[in-house]
């Protein structure tokens, strides 16, 4: 895997882990490595559908431990 490669999976992995700062620091490395920014859009929009489809599994895991009302104000 080249660079720039590892740069956008790092967009993406920071975008569904919430991390900021790591964010942060790889839209940098991707603006360095010349990477063009819809490839970066593309990246974070992967990471963002990973994120959204950990917190669906675990609010229904949550649901099925705790009872579905649990989550009613969250």
């Amino acid at each position: 895997m080249d660079e720039r490669m590892m740069e956008l999976v790092a967009m993406g992995a920071s975008a569904a882990v919430n991390c900021r700062p790591c964010m942060e620091h790889h839209l940098e490395k991707c603006d360095e490595l010349g990477i063009p920014r819809e490839d970066v859009v593309g990246a974070v929009q992967m990471g963002m559908m990973v994120n959204r489809g950990a917190a669906n599994s675990s609010r229904k895991y949550v649901e099925e431990l705790l009872g579905s009302d649990v989550l009613e104000l969250v």
